[in-house]
């Protein structure tokens, strides 16, 4: 199997079902430019990579083994002055010219290569993580990752800082646009594959932000307050997944206080959990100001301070030359640097700048924005737009005349020829900055005239809601592009689009029957509007491409097969914290401002602040798990989304051996070719105290009009089992399991009753 490494058996049960109507990927092998010199010992690639990092420990001097633990303090996002091992990243560590060993130059990458235009280098903007984690797709996952490391090579980088997995306890979070989703099955295959694709191009990949780091008001000074049992079957299950997929070369441990401690110095998480239990073999690198110790970090298992010395330079040498910190516990994090740039081929195939294939990411990024849309509200077929009747088209607001929003801070990739939106000047825009909004130069207004030549497409700008009402009444169909902006560093205050958005779409929707909306968001949009449009698209942050994908997805040239990777609540009186938990004004950025000298933000960061206390007191209740559990109703569901065309599921059949195996038929009842996302979930016995279901598997399967075929998906017992603390390990509860198939969340039809040991 492709896209796992069977490393871990029950990481890798975990993939089975998400791959089982999967194409086996070949991945191209290109030339890496030149080889290192063969001369040294550990050169020789018949060793295993930690063979490899052994014979360099014995080579280093104590002042090269603290020089490989931390970064070297460059003002963020730019080369410092004068000569410099620096590629103008994040971050970078040195290398050991003298034995061969390469630098580790690190970007942002999240959804592509961050802060391009600084060096002129052109970076592919793909669909924002969660846009794509609705595509429900390891091979795309796994493309995404694989056009990710190829630019970063190209730009002259070693190490990627994507792959976020955290699950969102809080939606409102201003980097849910970077996470894959609320549920762990799915989000740790995503990401999994996702940084299996990043290594495949012999780039250090990376998870962050380790762990329960789930809002960003405050992420400097928040104690996340969880029990263990919770925290191992949400975000740290989705962190266990992700690397028995990809092996990642690195984990960045988080800003925030986990139970008491901050997570980069967490011995729990980083020593108990994730090296021992996970099995992890890469390295622990700190979040930019992370940092908040020496020989407590060291003892905890970080292994490398990130942007700067403060504590991993001078004052963990003095603390090894005094026998505070061991030398066994030193190399043990320099075994772990070493070995990552063996095992990833890093060390082989010493990265080469060249100019980066545009148009082949172009392809790719629409490709997964056509995967990714999901089409929420389709009422009298008011979509897809075509025929002979539909002779006008009016796009309303959203700037869709010139491009489409992208999300920010340290993840923004730079528009090609700048943001398509000019920027507000400082002074009068809240986002500044890393926190500036972006527009793409892909235009939803030329990509629909396109696709429309015997129709009228045109544009009016919504600020003038009488004139948006004049053209919504003088054309066939009213289509409102409304968008919330997100960003790192700040959380948004509520999931609702904004009074002025609200009025728009409702001013439309009263002067055209065939209103709909389209929106570009990071997270779930409330809707109060929501019964009086015809039509909704959720689009995300759509990429480079996302104008000509979200064109084929409306004229039906497209069939769209997008389902939610969250769910979408009614209010934010839903949600499990209704009122956004916020610190004191005393709370700092979590990233330095452009041109920040990087020892004076770290001595700040390193002093650390009050904590404030959040409890998540809804313990395994995560997104879906939460409505389920407190019989909440929902706008729309986990998991859902509709098509152009429509099926039927019939016949199920569980069968439990070594693994419980769910077969069932899916039939396409509609008159278009499809793809059904068709997902499998399974309620625990009572005595397991869980949420009324979990998801335990899905298929993607293509079906002509009128075709049927039979799904299997097997399913390990690992996927049934809980966490238990008393004995620190997870068990199967004996009694009744139900199965469950369907569509989504709510619309599981098929149901089988099963009994385990």
């Amino acid at each position: 199997m492709t896209l796992s490494n069977g490393r871990n058996r029950a990481a890798c049960a975990f993939v089975l079902a998400a791959v089982v109507v999967t194409v086996p990927l070949a991945v191209a092998q290109f030339p890496r430019g030149p080889q290192p010199p063969k001369h040294y010992p550990w050169s020789e690639t018949s060793l295993s990579p930690d063979a490899r990092a052994d014979l360099v420990i014995k080579e280093l001097t104590l002042e090269e083994k603290i020089s490989l633990l931390h970064g070297q303090g460059a003002p963020f996002g730019s080369a410092p002055a004068g000569p410099s091992e620096s590629n103008g990243g994040a971050g970078w560590s040195v290398g050991i010219p003298r034995l061969g060993i390469p630098a580790i130059q690190m970007a942002d990458s999240a959804y592509g290569v961050t802060r391009g235009a600084a060096s002129g280098r052109y970076s592919t903007a793909l669909p924002n993580n969660l846009g794509a984690a609705s595509a429900w797709d390891p091979q795309a996952a796994y493309e995404y990752g694989a056009l990710i490391g190829r630019e970063l090579r190209a730009e002259g980088y070693s190490m990627s800082l994507g792959g976020g997995v955290n699950l969102p306890r809080e939606p409102r979070n201003g980097r849910t646009f970077e996470y894959q989703g609320e549920d762990p099955l799915l989000a740790g295959t995503l990401v999994g594959n996702f940084v299996k694709g990043v290594q495949s191009e012999h780039i250090i990949g990376d998870l962050k932000h380790y762990a329960i780091n789930d809002q960003e008001s405050g992420r400097n000074s928040v104690n996340a307050n969880i029990d263990k049992r919770s925290m191992r079957e949400t975000d740290l299950r989705a962190f266990e997944i992700a690397l028995g997929i990809s092996d990642a070369g690195g984990v960045m441990c988080s800003y925030n206080h986990v139970n008491g401690d901050f997570a980069c110095e967490n011995s729990y998480l980083l020593t108990d959990v994730l090296k021992k239990d996970f099995h992890f073999q890469g390295f622990v690198l700190s979040d930019w100001g992370g940092t908040h110790s020496a020989a407590k970090a060291s003892h905890a298992g970080l292994d490398q301070e990130q942007p700067g010395k403060y504590f991993f330079g001078d004052t963990l040498q003095k603390a090894v030359e005094s026998g505070e910190v061991s030398q066994d516990e030193l190399n043990e994090h320099v075994h772990r640097i070493l070995r990552t740039i063996f095992a990833t081929g890093l060390f082989d195939h010493p990265v080469v700048k060249q100019v980066p294939d545009v148009e082949k990411g172009y392809a790719l990024a629409q490709s997964i924005a056509e995967k990714s849309i999901v089409l929420l509200k389709n009422e009298h077929n008011v979509l897809p737009l075509e025929g002979a009747n539909l002779h006008s088209v009016v796009l309303i607001g959203g700037h869709a005349d010139v491009g489409v929003l992208t999300g920010g801070g340290s993840a923004q990739v730079d528009a090609p020829g700048g943001s398509a939106v000019p920027p507000l000047a400082p002074g009068a825009n809240p986002m500044a900055g890393l926190r500036r909004q972006i527009w793409l130069p892909s235009s939803p207004l030329r990509a629909l005239t396109a696709k429309l030549p015997s129709a009228k497409v045109s544009f009016v700008s919504g600020e003038d809601l009488d004139a948006a009402a004049a053209a919504a009444k003088q054309a066939d169909v009213a289509i409102v592009f409304a968008y919330q902006g997100e960003s790192e560093g700040m959380d948004l205050q509520s999931l609702d689009l904004g009074t002025d958005q609200d009025k728009l779409i409702e001013t439309v929707a009263a002067a055209n029957p065939k209103t709909i909306v389209v929106l570009e968001t990071g997270s779930p949009a409330t809707m109060p509007w929501i019964d009086k449009v015809a039509g909704v698209v959720e689009a995300w942050y759509p990429g480079i491409r996302g104008a000509e994908a979200l064109a084929g997805i409306l004229t039906g040239q497209v069939n769209p097969t997008g389902k939610l990777a969250i769910t979408f609540p009614k209010s934010d009186a839903d949600l499990p914290h209704p009122t956004l938990v916020t610190p004191p004004p005393t709370s700092q950025p979590g990233r330095p401002a452009p041109g920040t000298d990087i020892s004076s933000f770290t001595a700040t960061m390193a002093k650390g602040l009050p904590p404030f206390q959040i409890y998540y007191d809804e313990k395994l209740k995560v997104g879906y798990k939460w409505y389920d559990a407190e019989k909440k109703p929902v706008l729309f569901p986990f998991g859902f989304g509709l098509s152009y065309t429509s099926y039927a599921y019939s016949g199920l059949t569980v069968k439990s051996g070594d693994t419980v195996n769910v077969s069932f038929t899916i039939r396409n009842t509609g008159k278009r070719d499809g793809t059904e996302i068709a997902e499998v979930y399974a309620s625990l016995p009572e005595s397991a105290k869980e949420p009324p279901k979990r998801l335990i598997g899905w298929a993607r399967v293509e079906l002509a009009p009128g075709e049927s075929k039979q799904v299997s998906i097997p399913v390990d017992h690992d996927r049934l089992t809980v966490f238990d603390e008393a004995s620190d390990g997870w068990k199967l509860v004996p009694g009744n399991y139900t199965v469950m198939a369907g569509g989504s969340s709510q619309d599981l039809t098929l149901h089988q009753q099963l009994t385990l040991p």
